[in-house]
C-alpha cells in the first residue's frame, strides 16, 4: 500500500504546476484524499481536500481560488491544479488517505493531517520570484 506524488519542480511565481497522486496495491476511490505541504522547517499544512463519496473539494484559504483539485478513479490518480504560483507555496507536496466520515471539512485546519495516513514520498515544489 503505497502512495506516490509526482511533478514537482521549480517554477515561477505567477506558474502552474499538476502535481498527481498514484496509488498502488489498493483503490484510491475508498478514501477521501487529502493534499498536505511541509515547508522547510514547518508543520505539514493542509492544502485541499477531494471526498470518496461525490467528489466534492476543500481548500485551505491560502489556497482557494489557485489550486484545483480532481479525481480520475478510472486511472486511480488524484491530481493538484496548481495556478499563479507564489514563492510562499514552495514546499514538500503530499498526499495521503482518510477513511473518517467529513475529514475533508477540516482539512485547512491546524494538525489536520493526524485524521489522514498513507503519506507517501512527496514531491518538491519550488517557487522563484
Amino acid at each position: 500500500v503505497q502512495l506516490q506524488a509526482s511533478g514537482g519542480g521549480l517554477v515561477q511565481a505567477g506558474g502552474s504546476l499538476r502535481l498527481s497522486c498514484a496509488a498502488s496495491g489498493f483503490t484510491l476511490d475508498n478514501y477521501d484524499i487529502g493534499w498536505f505541504r511541509q515547508a522547510p522547517g514547518k508543520e505539514h499544512e493542509g492544502v485541499s481536500c477531494i471526498t470518496k463519496k461525490d467528489g466534492t473539494t476543500y481548500y485551505a484559504d491560502s489556497v482557494k481560488g489557485r489550486f484545483i483539485v480532481s479525481r480520475d478513479n478510472a486511472k486511480n490518480t488524484v491530481y493538484l491544479q496548481m495556478n499563479s504560483l507564489k514563492p510562499e507555496d514552495t514546499a514538500v507536496y503530499y498526499c495521503a488517505t482518510s477513511v473518517l466520515d467529513d475529514v475533508c471539512t477540516v482539512v485547512g485546519s491546524p494538525r489536520s493531517s493526524g485524521y489522514f495516513g498513507s503519506f507517501g514520498q512527496g514531491t518538491l515544489v519550488t517557487v522563484s520570484s
